[in-house]
Parts: C-alpha cells; sequence; structure tokens
C-alpha cells in the first residue's frame, strides 16, 4: 500500500491511495470521519444569559465549535485517573464572560491551557444588545465522531476511483469528446489522435459524457474512447475543521485502522484456539 500527496497543508490534503481495494479505502475514510479523537465543548455552565438565545441554543454553537487538538496533552475520560469526573489532565477548561453591545467570537473563550483554544477564532457565537451580559464556563474533552459530531475532525473526507482512460486506434480525432468534457481533461494531439492532457487525468469524474459523445458521432456500436476505475487504486480529498492539521488526521486515522486488525488478529486466534489464521499450535 502507497500513500502520494499531490497537496497537503493544515486544512486541506489530497492523495493517491494505492495498493488496496475499496473496502480499505473505505475503512480508512471512516476512520479519519469518526474514528480520531479531537476536543469539543461536551459541557457547558450558565451563570449569567440575557442574550437572545435560549441556554441550549447557545450551548450547542459553543459544542460545534473546533478546538486545537493537536498538543496531545489531554487523555481520554475513560482512561483518567479521575475516573471521568473532569481533571486537568483529561479537560480543558473555558471561560467566558462578556457585555453588549457587541458580537460574541470564538476567540472570546479563553482556556486555562494557554496550548489549546478554539481553531477558528471568529466564529461568531451571538450578538448581545446594550446591558445584555453573557457569563459562561466550559468544558472541552477527547472523544470520537462515533459518539457525536461535533467531535469530527473533517468537514469534507471522500475519495473515488483512480480513472484509466483508454483511446483505440479507431478514434478518428472527430474533437467531440473535447467539447463534452465539462473538466477539459481531453485534448486534441496533431490531427489524427486524441490524448488526456497532461496533468488532468485526476480530475476526470467518471461522467462518461465522452463516450456517449463518441457513439454518437456515429462509430459504431462501442465508443473509441472509455472511462473505467482502477479498483487499486484511490483519489481522497480530506478537510479538516482546524482542530488537527490534515497530516495528523490521517496518521491517526492510519493508527486506529491498524489497531483494530490487531485486535481483530487476536480474536480471531482466541476462538480458533492457535495463532490469527486459524491454524493451530
Amino acid at each position: 500500500m502507497e500513500i502520494v500527496f499531490s497537496r497537503l497543508d493544515n486544512n486541506l490534503g489530497r492523495f493517491r491511495l494505492g495498493g488496496t481495494n475499496a473496502a480499505f479505502a473505505n475503512t480508512f475514510r471512516r476512520s479519519m470521519i469518526s474514528g480520531v479523537r479531537t476536543l469539543a465543548i461536551d459541557d457547558v455552565r450558565i451563570y449569567d444569559n440575557t442574550s437572545a438565545l435560549f441556554d441550549e441554543i447557545l450551548a450547542h454553537r459553543l459544542g460545534l465549535i473546533p478546538i486545537r487538538s493537536e498538543s496531545g496533552s489531554y487523555v481520554p475520560r475513560e482512561n483518567c485517573s479521575c475516573g471521568g469526573e473532569g481533571c486537568s489532565a483529561c479537560t480543558a477548561t473555558f471561560t467566558m464572560s462578556v457585555e453588549g453591545p457587541r458580537v460574541v467570537y470564538s476567540r472570546d473563550l479563553i482556556c486555562q491551557d494557554p496550548a489549546t483554544g478554539p481553531a477558528i477564532e471568529n466564529v461568531p457565537i451571538v450578538k448581545l444588545l446594550k446591558e445584555q451580559k453573557l457569563v459562561v464556563e466550559a468544558r472541552a474533552v477527547l472523544s470520537t465522531g462515533r459518539e457525536h459530531a461535533k467531535w469530527q475532525p473533517t468537514t469534507a473526507c471522500g475519495y473515488k476511483n483512480y480513472p484509466i482512460i483508454t483511446i483505440d486506434e479507431r478514434c478518428d480525432a472527430c474533437g467531440l469528446c473535447v467539447e463534452e468534457c465539462p473538466r477539459g481533461v481531453l485534448e486534441t494531439k496533431g490531427k489524427g489522435r486524441m490524448q488526456v492532457k497532461e496533468g488532468k487525468l485526476e480530475d476526470c469524474s467518471f461522467c462518461r459524457l465522452c463516450e456517449r459523445a463518441c457513439l454518437g458521432s456515429g462509430i459504431g456500436d462501442q465508443a473509441a474512447i472509455r472511462v473505467t476505475p482502477d479498483e487499486t487504486r484511490f483519489l481522497f480529498v480530506v478537510e479538516g475543521d482546524g482542530s488537527l492539521p490534515v497530516r495528523e488526521i490521517v496518521t491517526r486515522a492510519l493508527e486506529g485502522v491498524r489497531d483494530q486488525s490487531e485486535e481483530i488478529k487476536e480474536k480471531i486466534g482466541e476462538i480458533s484456539g492457535g495463532v490469527a489464521d486459524g491454524t493451530k499450535e
């Protein structure tokens, strides 16, 4: 298996996954979405709220603010020595005290841990009018998207099969497929040949309008150009919400898949009474 990145920054990654199958690709995708632990506000104590929002709506908005989670200084509640009661090892505590008239933003959440805070500082929370006030204490803990969507580190995560475009010798370079391609993947080479533009193959969306155009030209029952999926290679696009860099999301997701695989192997070994492949010692 190999992973080749064509783009990688903090919030966006594009890469090719090769040497595997659709089952693993989908497992990997699900692990990035719901298997990576991040911080999110889970408990809100509102001491004063004279804004236009009900307490429940305000708490919901606070819970959806992405929190920086790359410091690694927190442990899951279930693994903490406090037994999940909430301590500095498993809980990031935020406070906020603001008065109107003004708009309250995510940057107004002040964390006791200077290494932790809102990943995006300009998320609007509520607009306060004159003499309106908001005093809040909020606690963020580690969890995954399996428990709630607010712990998902990605805002978009998907894949498609790598495209294979084949042009046979029957092609007469009429150019109809070039005109129909919505992403400009094809071009005319010389006077008698079509080809894929350099660097544009991965833009193919499998719409197959090129095949339809070729058939419409009267070439016969089969198009001279064919678009097929590569069943062993996949193109991924991962967009993070800022809580973790995309590199961390990919790395932790792969580690999660590995750990689950090891656990399954151990269970199979226990059931079979021998090693994981089912053969007895």
